[in-house]
């Protein structure tokens, strides 16, 4: 049996499931301005991706890298969220 898929399909789970978190603590803590981090952080993921030969980890890299660049939409639709009163406003941040 070949395992590859379902490794990979758990594996994009999991990346897609660490973000949620992240995008909401990341508007707490530092606002939407920290969306520039996730573009970076993204355009270095999916530009690695294509220079590793391995299908699995290159497949993770792009996974990670367009979950990062999804995250910045994320996070300016989190700044509404917050904005309704839908998730707490941090008080000590301007």
């Amino acid at each position: 049996m070949y395992y590859n898929g379902l490794l990979l399909g758990l594996a994009t789970f999991v990346i897609i499931g660490l973000f949620h978190p992240l995008v909401i603590k990341a508007e707490y803590y530092f606002g939407v301005k920290f969306w520039i981090v996730f573009l970076v952080v993204g355009i270095l993921a999916t530009a690695a991706s294509l220079f590793i030969a391995n299908t699995i980890w290159s497949a993770l890299l792009g996974v990670f890298g367009f979950s990062c660049f999804w995250s910045i939409k994320e996070m300016f639709e989190q700044e509404k969220r917050v904005a309704e009163g839908r998730f707490p406003k941090n008080p000590s941040r301007k």
